[in-house]
């Protein structure tokens, strides 16, 4: 299920690095549990319907739109409870209105999905002290988001899907390399969007968790 959510405009200017203030809000209003330790099983958008300004950030002048995917139901009536209760962002941004959204109905072909944030894939390396990222020029990077959406159906308790597979549509003119700072760690991540095989079922969760890695911290959101 996927909420999409509307603003008042910001009085602020939001800068460039805003991402680290969307975790910081959407960990506001799910308060503290459990999710926060877990695999995530959710996934949201960066903010949509801003203008930069002079290359030093964003404004949304008419409010901004975004949006939230959970697959367990119950963090998402949660989460929208404590919204209304505080609808208060950051940069005077406010939410003005929820409106929740169930998945499409997908089909057995192939699937074209827009990225809604950037997707970001990493892997650690051998001797697990440090990490290695793949992007969108990275021969690995479709079987590594094939391997961890899986695993993430796993975790949902959900049945295998053999001919899953997640590809980046390399063919999409506008693909490039994007650097990430939240929390003053810089990543690279992928805006390229991506293309799933697979059965509608698997489709639909994809549609609500997202990709890659860290979905639950402004990355790997679809539409």
């Amino acid at each position: 299920m996927r909420i999409y959510l509307q603003t008042t405009p910001n009085t602020d200017l939001l800068f460039f690095d805003y991402q680290q203030k969307m975790l910081g809000v959407i960990h506001k209003w799910l308060g503290s549990n459990e999710i926060h330790d877990k695999i995530s099983l959710y996934s949201y958008s960066w903010l949509a319907n801003g203008r930069m300004v002079e290359k030093r950030g964003f404004t949304f002048p008419k409010g901004a739109t975004f949006f939230i995917s959970f697959y367990e139901g119950a963090y998402l009536q949660k989460l929208i409870q404590a919204i209304l209760a505080d609808p208060d962002m950051f940069c005077g941004l406010k939410v003005t209105d929820v409106s929740v959204v169930e998945p499409p109905m997908f089909m057995e072909e192939p699937q074209y999905f827009r990225l809604a944030s950037p997707i970001f894939i990493k892997r650690a390396s051998p001797g697990g002290s440090d990490y290695k990222y793949y992007l969108f020029d990275n021969p690995e990077s479709s079987a590594l988001m094939t391997e961890t959406l899986k695993h993430k159906m796993e975790v949902a308790g959900l049945p295998p899907d053999d001919t899953l597979k997640v590809e980046f549509d390399l063919s999409y003119e506008g693909k490039r390399k994007k650097m990430i700072t939240i929390h003053g760690i810089k990543s690279i991540a992928s805006m390229c969007p991506v293309i799933i095989h697979g059965k509608p079922e698997s489709k639909a969760f994809a549609w609500i968790v997202g990709v890659g890695n860290s979905t639950g911290a402004s990355f790997g959101a679809l539409f």
